[in-house]
């Protein structure tokens, strides 16, 4: 393996793939260059002497300017590096279309084709409680279902507590509904119990008409306040839905009816080398099947949005994408918050100095596919393609927000290690070896061998075929160590 590279031939920053003693040298572009100090895997070795102000250019973008002269071979790191960005932008939208690589393959998997159509690619018994107070009951049903049981005939039995359904106002009572009868209606559930008190501001039977059409001999609501017992009417109801979805079995249906979220964390300075973009891939050959994929983290388009700007499929998608961002910058701002207060510090422990930087490695995620559509949180899917969704960073947050469009798995990079997991497989992708190596409870899928000289097409053509698994049944390791759960976006006051 080589110990170092040079992303894009502009660049005047080089990425340490390995740890580097002071002295060691790098050839680059026929220049030898000579380290000035240890230069730790994942992050930027100066090719040049800076001046203080000088523009940093990696991935071929600048990634901020430096705050101190710094000379060749030295490590450029948060330390002397600060953010080009700064309050609100304007845009143009001046499309710029790639050339795609792939071609429809006509592969296929073995998914739940649910009486609305859509297809799941797992079968499962969720109780989602409409208020926080019925959480306990809620998993308790859930146990109860389970030790009975044993499982049997199904992917898994759940639970989904979460705090909110009462004493929010507006926007946040809102996403809660959305979030909630998303994830009633999303097609990885054979059978969903709605669990509510009955006094909370989300009204269980204004849910359940919020619902809109839905398949009655799957979906069942219990209203505690309403019965005397609600754990025995809680397990009658269960029972049913479980003897339903029992019968249910998988059949073959094409990889266009693929819904995958794209979504990453703890990243590192690999993760725009390795991870991102092997997910880049993924989703340029999931499109080209005529499937979809989403792309989400508004914060961390910032920097970088220009790129997805410039894919946008009509100016249509172009003004929506710039509400999308400008709205997100504007919330930071109404909450008297900065903008760009970004990476974090694991960010810049593995290597990531400023939010451009992030943002530059965030979006190879999306490939380069033009973007079809713009959901704002709570939306679905409504065409395929890549789409762009209305959610921040936050993992947990974002990925609830990701399975809740309707996506049936999320591809989860990461270069410091997470092992959590939503309501859908959560399939988590290491952009380094070492990670993989010391979390294989973790990691399903290390993307770290092309940073060691493997060739991103083949290993590409590896993760296609390991992706289809996971659709086919195969259990992320999020689903082995029972690690699921759901989080809903908060922005406003609580009673």
């Amino acid at each position: 393996m080589t110990g170092y590279i040079q992303i894009n031939k502009t660049d005047n920053v080089a990425v340490a793939l390995k740890d580097l003693t002071k002295g060691s040298a790098l050839e680059i572009s026929g220049n030898i260059i000579t380290t000035n100090e240890d230069i730790p895997a994942g992050h930027k070795i100066a090719l040049k002497d800076f001046l203080t102000g000088d523009l940093v250019i990696k991935y071929g973008f600048p990634i901020g300017h430096t705050t101190t002269d710094v000379k060749t071979g030295c490590l450029i790191n948060e330390k002397n590096i600060k953010t080009n960005l700064s309050g609100l932008d304007t845009y143009s939208y001046t499309p710029h279309f790639r050339k795609q690589n792939f071609n429809n393959e006509g592969r296929s998997f073995m998914g739940y084709r649910r009486t609305d159509g859509k297809v799941g690619i797992r079968n499962e018994i969720w109780i989602i409680p409409t208020v926080g107070c019925v959480n306990g009951i809620a998993a308790e049903l859930a146990q109860k279902l389970r030790d009975e049981t044993k499982g049997e005939g199904v992917d898994a039995i759940v639970a989904y507590t979460h705090n909110y359904g009462c004493s929010q106002l507006g926007d946040d009572h809102e996403n809660t509904r959305k979030i909630l009868r998303n994830m009633a209606k999303h097609p990885n559930a054979g059978g969903v119990l709605i669990i509510g008190l009955g006094c909370e501001n989300n009204q269980p039977d204004a849910f359940m008409d919020f619902l809109g059409e839905y398949d009655k001999n799957r979906i069942k609501c219990l209203v505690c306040q309403k019965t005397d017992d609600e754990i025995s009417e809680g397990m009658k109801i269960l029972k049913g839905l479980y003897e339903t979805a029992k019968k249910d079995s998988r059949t073959e249906v094409p990889l266009s009816e693929l819904k995958i979220g794209l979504k990453c964390g703890g990243s590192d300075g690999f993760s725009g080398i390795t991870a991102n973009p092997l997910l880049g891939l993924l989703s340029d050959y999931i499109v080209a099947q005529g499937g979809s994929t989403v792309l989400t983290e508004v914060p961390e388009m910032f920097g970088a949005e220009t790129i997805l700007m410039e894919r946008c499929s009509s100016k249509e998608i172009f003004d929506n994408t710039v509400s999308m961002i400008n709205g997100f910058k504007n919330y930071f701002i109404s909450n008297g918050q900065p903008v760009y207060e970004n990476p974090s510090p694991g960010n810049k422990a593995g290597g990531i100095s400023t939010l451009e930087e992030k943002s530059l490695g965030c979006t190879q995620k999306s490939g380069t596919s033009n973007v079809e559509d713009v959901l704002m949180y709570g939306d679905t899917i409504k065409k395929s393609g890549l789409s762009l969704l209305s959610a921040p960073g936050n993992d947990l947050v974002a990925s609830t927000a990701l399975a809740a469009a309707g996506c049936s798995m999320v591809l989860f990079s990461t270069g410091r290690g997470t092992p959590f997991g939503t309501y859908v497989p959560t399939v988590k992708i290491s952009t380094n070896t070492s990670l993989s190596e010391r979390k294989p409870q973790w990691i399903d899928f290390n993307a770290g061998c092309i940073a060691e000289g493997e060739d991103m097409n083949s290993v590409n053509r590896r993760f296609i075929d390991f992706i289809v698994s996971i659709a086919n049944g195969e259990k992320s390791n999020n689903e082995k160590n029972g690690y699921r759960e759901i989080s809903i976006f908060k922005q406003g006051v609580t009673l």
